[in-house]
């Protein structure tokens, strides 16, 4: 999960700390889309690369290659036209056996939409649904009525946002995973979509709709690759104009009249707020200017505050956990309570009425309500069975908010409740055709001991055959008193790396849990939702001294969970950072796993900084460090320094449009290992990006990852 997204907070309070009922194992928090870069070539070595025994990239030209390599393999750029057509056809998916197929389809057929927007008059729910295969909006006009699918096609397609007059939907559309969304507008009714912008290689996305539904403010890369300028639209005229174009990553969270309230990206995590007075062309600073700090703010109820979460303190220092703050005057007063939590989320309802977050509990989501002007809390609506909890977008009076329930054995359910009358409903029911979810596996919380000493969480999913550690394997003949060798053990790696494990409703770990797989789930240090030490424990270089947490699981796995002085096999898997981990796994501490599955993961720390898009490099620096001033931290832990080392069978798994992680990093890990002849697949979707977005992507993604892992691990 690449947290330096750029969100909406117009659209839904919570939604991006949602767990996805099956998402792609390659998801990495909010889609990013990259500003407008022509993409080079890549070397014409990797069309050839099969006769290259290269290892290396950019970064290994400039430090020296790793022992028997020759020429490096480079690559330049991102995007499916930075890939020659022959790279494509050559690694293009193959068909998946037909019982793979089969199970994966059937997971995919368990289906829940997301929380939803609730219409002024509370009579509508709109909401985004994957149940076509592809993300689209749809609309109830009623609890449990019969959907209705607004937007269609092969295009992935969002809801950003309900005009509070309840005449229109704002619409985000991206196109293979580009994550270069255009903007639209459609009547509330249905209809043809009407472009706001739209454009090649550009983002455009969605800040905030005014509450007199005149206008909506939007921010676009078009003038600048690497900064965003931020426009206003007014939905009458069909015409846009700019607000304000000075050099920076700005959003819009909150808007008051003619006041903007600007927020300026300066790190993956760090944020600066400005005030910005769009009649006077003013612009005023308000909070962490110069600060380099962690914070997130929206216009509060009164004029002149601010609703903050930060980890800092009213005195200056940092506590563990964030909170939440009133900011006015320059000064911080909390208003949620000193807890060994994190405060997720800020929003509030457009008639300023009440004050949403959640707590995140050990990874279990706790949602909460205070009044706006007060800040005592109001009391959500206790829900049977909720093991997560979370509050998602408001009607334009506050009286409706809608509600995402979910828990380890069932789907997300979307309720709506209504303070008024104090009552709950169940709008939208999700489906799990043949599919009894009740007997999933739950997920145990566990821990392994690091290198150090420090106790790393993990969330442990078993098949019913396949005990804890210590547990009698349950016996009903003779023949199984034999002994037999222990469950093979997949780990898999979030995304991030400022990402966290969850233990929710996972069809996709229950996927090789029913394979037979013990399916674990690490937060490694780094992780969110353990303070702010361990969030930023794997800062830049110092990410050298945590780096062995991944070989530490499988260190403890092969010891602790051996039976009969026999240890499992153990396989690896990853997306994003979490394909990063998979390929240091493989690499760097060769030998602690029997196999892996890295999914767009960097190959090579240097080279993915020098080719991700720009904006998102100028952010990605503060979390691994500068190529320049730390060059040598970032080669030691790249995966291609230690290529050499590689003695298990590998699979790479790559979106060719991939915007945050090249697809050229893929390409020349490929290279370098085929070079060596060690044994490695490769899968190029060519019309996918970060993870696989479309139905029959996804099943061929999860589906090759799970025949991977039962030919080298049983």
């Amino acid at each position: 999960m690449d947290r330096s997204g750029r969100s909406s907070r117009s659209a839904t309070v919570l939604q991006r700390v949602a767990v996805a009922t099956l998402g792609p194992l390659a998801a990495c928090g909010p889609a990013e889309a990259p500003p407008p870069r022509a993409p080079l070539p890549i070397s014409r070595a990797l069309e050839k690369e099969a006769a290259s025994p290269a290892s290396g990239s950019s970064a290994a030209v400039a430090s020296g290659a790793p022992a028997g390599s020759s020429t490096p393999v480079k690559y330049e750029g991102h995007g499916a036209s930075s890939v020659p057509k022959e790279v494509l056809a050559r690694f293009a998916p193959t068909p998946l056996r037909s019982e793979v197929s089969r199970r994966i389809q059937a997971m995919l057929d368990i289906r829940a939409p997301g929380a939803g927007i609730v219409s002024p008059d509370g009579q509508s729910l709109y909401f985004t649904w994957n149940v076509t295969g592809t993300t689209q909006v749809w609309k109830l006009d009623g609890p449990r009525r019969f959907p209705v699918q607004l937007t269609g096609g092969e295009d992935v397609t969002t809801l950003a946002a309900v005009t509070p007059d309840g005449k229109w939907l704002v619409i985000q559309r991206d196109r293979k995973g580009e994550e270069n969304p255009g903007l639209y507008l459609m009547a509330a009714a249905g209809g043809a979509l009407v472009p706001v912008q739209h454009k090649e290689k550009v983002q455009t996305r969605l800040g905030v709709v005014t509450d007199d539904s005149r206008y909506l403010y939007y921010t676009s890369n078009d003038r600048k690759v690497d900064s965003y300028a931020v426009y206003r639209f007014d939905i009458a005229a069909g015409k846009a104009e700019l607000v304000f174009g000075e050099d920076g990553l700005w959003n819009v969270p909150s808007v008051r009249g003619a006041s903007l309230l600007l927020e300026k990206a300066t790190g993956a995590l760090t944020r600066e707020y400005f005030e910005y007075d769009a009649e006077k062309k003013a612009l005023t600073p308000l909070l962490g200017q110069g600060e380099n700090e962690e914070y997130e703010a929206i216009f509060g109820e009164a004029a002149g505050t601010l609703l903050v979460r930060t980890a800092r303190r009213e005195d200056g220092s940092h506590g563990e956990f964030r909170r939440l703050f009133a900011w006015r005057d320059k000064k911080l007063k909390a208003i949620s309570p000193e807890a060994k939590m994190d405060v997720v989320g800020v929003a509030m309802d457009r008639a300023k009425k009440r004050v949403y977050y959640a707590l995140n509990d050990g990874g279990y989501m706790r949602g909460r309500a205070l009044d706006a002007r007060t800040f005592a809390e109001e009391k959500l609506p206790d829900i049977a069975g909720a093991e997560h909890l979370l509050p998602g977008a408001t009607s334009a009076d506050g009286r409706y908010v809608s509600i995402r329930v979910g828990s380890a054995r069932a789907p997300w359910r979307s309720h709506v409740w209504d303070w008024n009358a104090r009552k709950l409903v169940e709008w939208v029911v999700p489906s799990s055709p043949e599919i009894d979810t009740s007997r999933f596996a739950r997920p145990e919380l566990e821990s392994y001991p690091a290198r150090d000493g420090t106790k790393i969480p993990i969330f442990v999913r078993r098949p019913g055959g396949c005990p804890a550690p210590g547990a009698q394997r349950p016996v009903s003949d003779p023949e199984k008193t034999r002994p037999r060798p222990p469950c093979p053990v997949i780990v898999s790696f979030h995304g991030g790396p400022e990402g966290q494990a969850m233990p929710g409703f996972s069809a996709t770990g229950q996927l090789f849990v029913d394979a037979g797989f013990v399916w674990v789930e690490p937060n490694v240090r780094g992780s969110d939702g353990y303070g702010r030490s361990w969030l930023h424990a794997d800062d830049g270089r110092k990410r050298l001294d945590v780096i062995g947490d991944i070989e530490d699981a499988s260190r403890h796995i092969r010891a602790a969970w051996a039976q009969d002085g026999k240890a499992p096999k153990v396989g690896v898997i990853g997306g994003s950072y979490g394909g990063y981990s998979t390929l240091v796994a493989m690499t760097r501490f060769a030998g602690a796993y029997d196999a892996g599955v890295a999914i767009v993961g960097m190959s090579n720390l240097v080279s993915f900084l020098e080719n991700t898009a720009p904006y998102r490099r100028a952010l990605r620096v503060s979390e691994y460090g500068d190529p320049a001033k730390d060059r040598e931290a970032l080669v030691e832990l790249s995966p291609i320094t230690h290529i050499a080392k590689v003695n298990a069978p590998l699979l790479l798994v790559q979106g060719a449009s991939d915007p945050r992680v090249p697809v050229g990093e893929a390409l020349q890990m490929h290279a370098g290992l085929e070079g060596r002849g060690q044994k490695t697949r490769m899968i190029i979707f060519p019309d996918e990006g970060h993870g696989a977005q479309k139905r029959e992507n996804k099943v061929l993604e999860l589906g090759h990852a799970l025949d991977f892992f039962e030919t080298h691990l049983k």
